[in-house]
């Protein structure tokens, strides 16, 4: 059984995942949305969900640094929901301050990517992250969701 990672922008919704015992998240895909026209890429969510086993999902909360919640929460919210509804597993949140920032540093700093192609894989390297700092907060997958 794995877990799904989603890291939820107003325009791309970064997915990860992670390895059957629940120890390392992986990137997918970015998958393009827009909440504008209501097009939030749940069908797709569906596509990539097809042979993997998943469980349940991990969605990103992007907090304000004093802890604050903005609107940017509440889409992420949202948007936990309607994974919710339509697949019917669990939905998990974990706070995402700065892994935009970490992702961007890891990709500049380590591994020298260009600015062009950062936009291409920001938000999957991100939805990785949250993932990751999910399944290290919460130990082995057998004690989540």
């Amino acid at each position: 059984m794995r877990l799904m990672g989603l890291d939820v922008g107003s325009k791309t919704v970064g997915i990860a995942e992670s390895d059957p015992l629940g120890w390392t998240a992986q990137g997918i895909e970015i998958i393009p949305i827009n909440e504008d026209e209501e097009v939030f890429g749940l069908d797709r969510v569906a596509e990539l969900m097809k042979g993997r086993q998943i469980a349940g999902f991990v969605v990103g909360l992007p907090k304000n640094m004093n802890n604050t919640e903005g609107p940017r929460v509440e889409a992420a919210r949202h948007y936990g929901a309607m994974l919710e509804e339509k697949f019917a597993l669990p939905v998990d949140y974990q706070d995402e301050r700065l892994t935009t920032v970490q992702a961007h540093r890891m990709l500049v700093e380590e591994a020298d990517v260009s600015r062009r192609k950062q936009k291409k894989v920001i938000d999957e390297l991100a939805a990785s992250l949250i993932l990751q700092n999910y399944l290290d907060r919460k130990g082995k997958l057998t004690a989540r969701l």
